[in-house]
């Protein structure tokens, strides 16, 4: 007896519905599960974006504000404290480097300070035009009080303007310097150097108008000052690279070098330790302004015997 063949099963109508439902169901979760994906990825992708830019312009505010104060010391990843004490115990610090990053120089020579006279420091960079034109206004009757033993003079030297030059200038001739204090017994010859260093026609200029310096240029410089050949050609060094950072991660943060709005910046000069505004003299010349700030008359400059009449802890008279 033959048998009759199974027909398929045809869906029903609303078997139909529900698969469809079922379908749609599957879609809109899947759909849902990517949604979520892609806003998972979209808010990681905002947050690095959101955490490059913070860098970027964290890298952009310190290259224009180096000196800005902080708990951390500018230009360094050191705080402010471990700075100066690497001034204190650094291998490079030079040999007659005090521990506020001074050279002093008296007509005793180096380190030996004269009593009862003011000290007169001065902080510099030496592509900073403003350096070069006090130090072209100031240096040489600053030599002669130094040489009758009328003052003190304690030079800070820096090294934060490389960025306006091509070849590190301000490095390299800072380095050039403290190699001559290192290695030429002589103060005077260091003072005439640094004189040369921001003579005009020498003295470069920064940013775009920068022409290259060479180190036989510098090296012409210190020989011209006296500094002996032997000294002079092996000046051009960098040893002294990671002191001239701790440096730059020190004194701008001394307060009494800060100016009104709480930045330091060069030149600066002090007076026993005060700041000196450059810039009191309502008349006559930087140095006679200077004169009347430590009490000094103009026919004593040079004089063995008067002395300023703030001597060594008085405060600059103001005008």
């Amino acid at each position: 007896m033959a048998q009759k063949s199974q027909e398929p099963h045809r869906q029903t109508h609303a078997e139909r519905r529900a698969e469809q439902r079922a379908k749609a169901q599957a879609r809109a979760e899947q759909q849902a599960k990517e949604r979520k994906q892609q806003t998972i990825i979209g808010v990681i992708v905002i947050a690095v974006v959101v955490v490059l830019l913070a860098v970027a312009g964290m890298a952009v505010y310190r290259s224009l504000h180096p000196q800005a104060s902080g708990g951390e010391s500018s230009g360094t990843n050191l705080t402010v404290e471990q700075a100066h004490e690497q001034l204190k115990t650094l291998d490079s610090r030079p040999t007659n480097a005090d521990d506020e990053g001074g050279i002093l120089i008296s007509k005793d020579g180096y380190g030996k300070a004269v009593e009862n006279v003011p000290t007169i420091g001065i902080y510099m960079d030496f592509i900073c035009p403003g350096c070069g034109s006090v130090n072209r206004q100031l240096d040489a009757n600053l030599t002669k009080l130094v040489d009758a033993g009328q003052i003190n003079l304690d030079l800070h030297f820096m090294a934060f303007m490389d960025r306006f030059s091509t070849d590190d200038y301000s490095s390299r001739a800072a380095n050039a310097i403290l190699y001559v204090s290192d290695h030429d017994s002589n103060p005077d010859h260091l003072l005439h150097a640094v004189q040369n260093l921001y003579a005009e026609g020498f003295q470069p200029q920064e940013g775009s108008a920068y022409v290259p310096v060479s180190d036989e240029q510098i090296k012409e410089q210190l020989t011209n000052a006296g500094v002996p050949e032997e000294v002079a050609g092996k000046a051009a060094t960098r040893n002294y690279d990671d002191w001239l950072n701790a440096v730059f991660g020190y004194t701008p943060h001394q307060e009494n070098l800060q100016n009104s709005e709480g930045q330091m910046s060069t030149p600066t000069v002090t007076i026993n330790g005060y700041r000196w505004d450059m810039n009191s003299a309502s008349g006559g010349t930087m140095f006679d302004a200077l004169l009347n700030a430590i009490g000094l008359k103009p026919d004593q400059v040079g004089v063995e015997g008067d002395l300023p009449s703030i001597g060594a802890e008085g405060k600059p008279i103001a005008e």
